[in-house]
């Protein structure tokens, strides 16, 4: 039996998916959750084959959750479900141990075959995911903007952005009014993490 362990946040879409895999004669759903919080403890507990964790569009942190889910047990796979890719995105989810990247609007045969493949101890990133990581999404962001950007990451103060890029201050919340409209951010640091994870900056 293939092991499956699910991770998502949303009752209905979870529930839907643990009936999907469980009504497969060779995969077994070991446990569900809903947040990522306690998951390595969850995968050591559960030992499964194949994690298969849904990225929110509001997860923080996508890429160390499956940086810890492949360091807690090395030998379980991690198939990350993803509604939109992005190079940035894509490529540190390979460096930090995902084996699977399947679309939201996959089928359940795909989403069964990848699970499948992860355990026999395969690859699998679907056709969308590949083609993104070939040919990024344009951004939206000006040059100005994300030069803003990169330097709101370092969590300065918007005097001292100014300063550093010779701009006037209300030319800086100006811009950052603008990055976050654009990326749907609520603030500079989820902006940052939405243009890095889009491949934007």
């Amino acid at each position: 039996m293939i092991r499956v362990v699910v991770v998502e946040e949303m009752g209905l879409l979870r529930t839907a998916l643990c009936a999907a895999l469980s009504s497969e004669e060779d995969i077994e759903v070991a446990a569900e959750v809903t947040g990522v919080e306690d998951l390595p403890a969850l995968v050591r507990r559960h030992r499964p084959d194949v994690v298969l964790v849904d990225l929110a569009p509001d997860a923080p942190h996508p890429v160390q959750v499956v940086a810890h889910i492949t360091e807690a047990m090395p030998d379980t796979a991690v198939l990350a479900m993803g509604r939109r890719w992005s190079q940035q995105l894509i490529g540190d989810l390979l460096a930090a141990g995902v084996r699977g990247l399947v679309g939201k609007d996959a089928s359940l045969e795909a989403l069964v075959g990848a699970v499948r493949e992860l355990a026999a101890g395969g690859k699998v990133i679907d056709a969308d995911a590949a083609v993104t990581a070939l040919r990024p999404a344009s951004s939206p962001l000006t040059r100005r903007e994300v030069e803003v950007l990169r330097v709101a990451a370092e969590g300065l103060p918007l005097k001292e952005i100014a300063r550093r890029l010779y701009l006037a201050h209300g030319t800086v919340r100006n811009h950052l009014s603008a990055v976050m409209r654009k990326t749907g951010a609520r603030n500079r640091m989820e902006a940052v993490w939405r243009a890095r994870r889009d491949g934007w900056m």
